[in-house]
C-alpha cells in the first residue's frame, strides 16, 4: 500500500506523527547516560574512561547501521523496519535491569544506537513517501523540533523522575512506552514499499572517492563535540563538579543547547542564503561555539549566562544540516540522497570518538568527581572545534580560488 495513492491526509499525518514520536524516544535513550551518569557507574563499579566507552558505543551502532537501514527502509518499508529497530532500542535497554557483568550494558548501548538509526532515516522516508516534494523541508523541520524537544525532556523532567523513582524504574517505564511505540508502529504504518534504483555499491563507491566529500564531513564531524560530547553525557557531571550546581539545574542547563538547536535550522539556512555561502556559515558557527565552550572553561558564568550561552552553542548546533546539504552539493544529482546517509554517519561516528577521548581524559586526570578532570576532558571540545573550522576555512579559501580563476579566465 502507498500513502501517495490512498489520498488519506488523516492516515499521513499519523504516519509522520508515529515516525517523529520514535526521533524523539531515540533521542529520550541517548541523552540518558547524562543523567544517570553516577547510578551506572556505582552500579557496575567502572571508571570514567570505561562509561565514555559505555556513552559513546551508542555512536558506532548508529553510524554503522545507516546505510543497511536505508537499503533495508527501501526493500521491505518503514513499518516492518521501523517497528524491528524499536524493539531492539528495547532490548538494549534491558542489561541495565538484569546485567551484572558490564560487557552486557555496553553491549546494550550498541544495539541502542543500531536501532536508533531508523528514527532520522525512517522519517526521511516517511516524509517523502507521504507528502509532497514542496513540503518536505517543513515537515522535517518539524520532526527535528519533535525529537529535539525529545532531547530536551532527556535532561531535567528524567532527573526528577530519576530522584523520585530510582533510575532503574525509569528505565522500566521507556523500557514499555518502547514496547507500545513499537505495537502502535506496526498497527498504524500501512506496508510502503519503494524501488531502489542503480546499483548500491557503485553509488556509495562514487561517494565515498569524492574527496570534498568526505573531508567536509571529517571536518564536521570534528564540531559535535557540543553536542554529543557535552549536552547528551557529560554536561550535567561538569555543571555538578565544576560549578557546583545543583543536580536538577545541572541538569536542565544542556538541555538548553537542545532548545537552541530547534531554532537553529531555520537561523542558519536563512543566513547562509542572505550571505550566499554555506562554508562561510558553518564557519561562523565553529567560532561561536568554540568560544562559549572557552569561556565556559576559564570564565565561572552564573545559570543565567550559561543558558544564554548554551542556546547559541544550540542554534549553532545546526550547521551539522548545512554541512550535510554542502556535502551533498559536491556529487551528481542521482546520489544526493546517499551522500546526506553517508555524511551524517561520517559525522555521527565521531560522537563515539569524543565519548572516548573525554572519558579517557578525564579518567587519566583523576576521574569525574575531580573538578579539574573534568576542565581536562571539556577542554577536548573547543580543541576539536578549532581543527575543524579550520578545515572548513582551508575548502572555502580552495573554493574561492576555483571561483577567482574562473573568473579570470
Amino acid at each position: 500500500m502507498n500513502l501517495s495513492s490512498t489520498n488519506s491526509r488523516a492516515i499521513a499525518w499519523m504516519v509522520w506523527i508515529i515516525a517523529s514520536v520514535f526521533y524523539a524516544y531515540q533521542y529520550i535513550l541517548r541523552v540518558m547516560p547524562n543523567i544517570m551518569l553516577s547510578d551506572i557507574m556505582q552500579q557496575f563499579d567502572i571508571s570514567a574512561a570505561t562509561f565514555g566507552q559505555f556513552s559513546g558505543v551508542y555512536y558506532i551502532g548508529y553510524s554503522l547501521m545507516h546505510l543497511p537501514i536505508g537499503i533495508l527502509l527501501d526493500r521491505f518499508g518503514p513499518r516492518k523496519v521501523m517497528t524491528a529497530c524499536i524493539l531492539v532500542t528495547v532490548i538494549g535497554l534491558m542489561p541495565l535491569l538484569f546485567a551484572e557483568n558490564w560487557l552486557y550494558p555496553i553491549g546494550g548501548r550498541f544495539l541502542i544506537g543500531l536501532g536508533s538509526s531508523a528514527a532520522i532515516l525512517g522519517v526521511f522516508k516517511i516524509i517523502r513517501m507521504t507528502f509532497s516534494e514542496k513540503r518536505f523541508s517543513r515537515m522535517l523541520s518539524l520532526s527535528v523540533t519533535i525529537g529535539l524537544i525529545g532531547a530536551i525532556y532527556g535532561g531535567g523532567p528524567v532527573n526528577y523522575m530519576r530522584e523520585l523513582l530510582g533510575y532503574q524504574t525509569v528505565i522500566q517505564i521507556f523500557a514499555a512506552a518502547g514496547l507500545l511505540l513499537a505495537v502502535v508502529t506496526y498497527w498504524i504504518v500501512p506496508n510502503m514499499e519503494s524501488s531502489s534504483q542503480g546499483s548500491v555499491r557503485s553509488d556509495i563507491i562514487e561517494v565515498l572517492s569524492n574527496k570534498k566529500v568526505v573531508w567536509s564531513c571529517l571536518f564536521a564531524g570534528l564540531m559535535v563535540g557540543p553536542l554529543e560530547g557535552f549536552a547528551d553525557v557529560w554536561g550535567t557531571i561538569f555543571l555538578k563538579q565544576v560549578y557546583g550546581f545543583d543536580g536538577l539545574l545541572a541538569a536542565s542547563l544542556p538541555s538548553m543547547i537542545f532548545i537552541g538547536m530547534c531554532f537553529g535550522a531555520p537561523v542558519l539556512s536563512l543566513i547562509a542564503e542572505k550571505l550566499g555561502n554555506f562554508l562561510a556559515t558553518i564557519i561562523g558557527a565553529g567560532i561561536a561555539m568554540a568560544i562559549c565552550f572557552s569561556l565556559l572553561l576559564t570564565w565561572q558564568m552564573t545559570s543565567g549566562i550559561l543558558s544564554l550561552s548554551f542556546v547559541l552553542v544550540g542554534v549553532c548546533c545546526a550547521y551539522q544540516i548545512l554541512a550535510i546539504y554542502q556535502a551533498s552539493t559536491y556529487v551528481r544529482e542521482q546520489v544526493a540522497g546517499l551522500t546526506t546517509a553517508v555524511a551524517n554517519m561520517i559525522i555521527m561516528i565521531f560522537g563515539y570518538a569524543f565519548h572516548a577521548i573525554m572519558g579517557y581524559t578525564i579518567n587519566m586526570m583523576g576521574g569525574p568527581n575531580v573538578s579539574s578532570a573534568l576542565v581536562y576532558g571539556v577542554a577536548v571540545i573547543p580543541i576539536a572545534l578549532f581543527l575543524g573550522t579550520s578545515g572548513f576555512v582551508f575548502l572555502l579559501t580552495r573554493e574561492t580560488k576555483k571561483f577567482e580563476n574562473v573568473v579570470t579566465e
